[in-house]
């Protein structure tokens, strides 16, 4: 009888495609998926440890399907198995902690899943732990990688590198990743045409730093990018090229563009997002913050007038762009006049989109290090403060949008999302129940209410 796996998938779109990639060799091995957990042999979960919360939500999971293990004498043979960032990154400390876990999984090792999950049924109940975690991280997919997709049919993912050069002094992702290393233009368009073939209608392209895409492939003297080096395709592959060799790829689709980082942005990259018209008039580039004071502490390679003159050409080089940004609230040492500046520059700027989040400290980053950590209620204050700045200005932006007419690609029954709204992240469109699931339409919003729209064809 074949051996079944069931599968929980946590974190973001990019820990999404590693359990694709799990999936799809899994599957190319005989296995059967099932989504009983009950039914299982074998029960994978692909964790989270970004920050405090994924952190809990992973740990939260797994003590979860080890109890129910425990409690379910059907399940008394079942293997639990912990992949993802939580496995890479505490690799030393989790079989001491969690015992009762069968085998952690690095992120180098989803494409040999289907014979760890042979060896880890071959082992006795109650064997130590099995650990297949490798120290460094230096796998990237490619258009030949197994994959079963986990979106709706009419979108996806597709990562294009893997791994960050920054040293974000907040963030752990390059100790879990490893450096960034890019996909082949090739490869990524390659599996792009794929996609659309077998009809999706967009593709969210993804990565630590998207705009990095093929400079740590630039050779020869002088080619070595810096920190802050743009994006520049008479250098070699790079985002720029990347999008104009999607562009021409035939059919109708979107491309959306996440995860960029200011310090990379470059006019060539502008004029190839104005130009494309396959591409989505949408940019999600995190700033994290506007204070020099606070941009520095955070290594972020950047400074208030920089990010002010990015984004000023940005908006006067693409024409009905929608900007999406996140930011950090209640850093280390961040000053009253630090978040005074915040809030000010959000209330001004108006950003189509906007997420804040509250500092979370993570062992291993410089920033734990770090003298001045704030008092939580103080960081709860202030991003009450920032929530109440982005709220006002949605309902401002939402207020403009009524009466326009936007092309839409329709999610689910009855909802929709325009070029200017991500999956899992933005606002809704409420359309008609009678357009098809997963068809582009053009309709016209009649109303708002909070962050979504409605609108009637």
């Amino acid at each position: 009888m074949p051996t079944q796996v069931g599968l929980i998938s946590l974190g973001c779109a990019k820990n999404l495609i590693d359990s694709e990639i799990m999936i799809g060799h899994l599957q190319k091995e005989g296995m059967i998926m099932t989504p009983e957990p009950d039914l299982a042999d074998v029960l994978i979960i692909n964790t989270c440890s970004f920050i405090d919360v994924a952190k809990d939500e992973s740990i939260s999971t797994i003590v979860d399907a080890v109890n129910a293990r425990a409690a379910d004498p059907a399940r008394e043979k079942q293997k639990i198995l912990v992949a993802g960032c939580l496995s890479q990154r505490f690799q030393k400390d989790l079989p001491g902690l969690l015992p009762e876990v069968d085998a952690f999984i690095g992120l180098d090792q989803v494409t040999q899943i289907a014979p760890i999950v042979r060896q880890v049924l071959g082992r006795a109940i109650g064997e130590e732990s099995l650990d297949t975690v490798t120290k460094k991280t230096v796998f990237i997919p490619d258009f030949t990688t197994p994959r079963f997709r986990l979106t709706p049919a009419h979108m996806a993912y597709v990562k294009i590198a893997e791994g960050c050069n920054h040293t974000c002094s907040f963030c752990i992702i390059p100790k879990i990743r490893g450096q960034h290393r890019s996909r082949t233009q090739e490869s990524v368009v390659r599996e792009a045409r794929s996609l659309i073939e077998a009809g999706v209608k967009e593709l969210n392209l993804i990565s630590q730093d998207t705009t990095y895409f093929g400079m740590d492939r630039w050779r020869g003297r002088g080619q070595r990018p810096k920190p802050t080096s743009g994006v520049d395709s008479t250098r070699g592959e790079s985002l720029a090229s990347l999008l104009r060799e999607l562009n021409a790829i035939e059919g109708e689709f979107w491309i959306r563009l996440l995860y960029t980082h200011p310090a990379h942005w470059s006019d060539e990259l502008i004029e190839t997002i104005a130009s494309c018209e396959k591409v989505a008039k949408y940019v999600d580039i995190p700033l994290q913050h506007i204070s020099d004071h606070m941009l520095d502490t955070m290594n972020r390679k950047t400074d208030g007038t920089y990010v002010r003159k990015l984004l000023d050409r940005m908006r006067a080089g693409i024409p009905d762009l929608a900007i999406r940004t996140t930011f950090i609230t209640g850093f280390p040492n961040e000053t009253d006049a630090d978040h005074d500046e915040l809030v000010e520059f959000i209330k001004t700027f108006k950003f189509e989109r906007c997420g804040i989040f509250q500092y979370s400290r993570e062992d291993g980053t410089r920033a734990d290090k770090l003298a001045g950590h704030l008092h939580h209620m103080t960081i709860k204050k202030r991003h009450r403060d920032l929530t109440s700045a982005i709220e006002g200005t949605a309902d401002k932006v939402n207020k403009k949008q009524v009466g326009k007419t936007l092309r839409v690609l329709v999610e689910e029954e009855g909802i929709a999302r325009s070029m200017w709204d991500a999956p899992d992240i933005d606002g809704r469109i409420f359309v008609s129940s009678d357009i098809p699931v997963g068809d582009f339409a053009t309709v016209t919003v009649t109303d708002h209410r909070g962050y979504d729209l409605i609108a009637k064809q």
